[in-house]
């Protein structure tokens, strides 16, 4: 075999296989970009519903504290919100966004308090927040969703 023919067939298998390589990789770092880009939105979309129903739900418990009246709009604007972690979020979520709803309609029954009877229940020990589990179980997936 002739060394010139040898010589250009070397040379353009190296630049095909220079050109597959850096494609490759451009390839690969623009997918991992992607991904990384879409695991970032899905995190902000999720701290932003959690913190939307943190606002609404504490609006709507501490409404049925005051009030027997429930406010419609409030307890609609929440199922629909646990409608939207259903698609996006834990069963273990959802689950406690659905007790929080089950606790806020119940206090809506119960007798109104004022502000001595709330610092009476605190010093006693007692629980007001509702949401403390919602907010542990959301940090919780929030945390494991930024880890991968």
């Amino acid at each position: 075999m002739d060394t010139a023919l040898l010589s250009g067939l070397s040379a353009l298998a190296g630049s095909v296989f220079g050109g597959l390589t850096s494609g490759l990789a451009n390839w690969l770092n623009q997918r991992a970009q992607a991904k990384s880009g879409m695991r970032a939105h899905e995190l902000q979309r999720r701290e932003d519903l959690y913190r939307d129903f943190i606002t609404a739900a504490s609006k709507a418990y501490s409404g049925a504290i005051l009030s027997n009246e429930p406010h419609v709009q409030d307890l609609v604007a929440l199922y629909a919100m646990i409608s939207t972690m259903r698609t996006l979020s834990s069963l273990e979520i959802v689950e406690c966004a659905e007790r929080i709803m089950q606790v806020t309609v119940a206090t809506y029954q119960a007798p109104n308090h004022d502000v001595f009877e709330f610092h009476e229940l605190i010093r006693l020990g007692g629980t007001i927040d509702p949401l403390k589990e919602f907010s542990d179980a959301a940090k919780a997936e929030l945390r494991l969703l930024a880890q991968t």
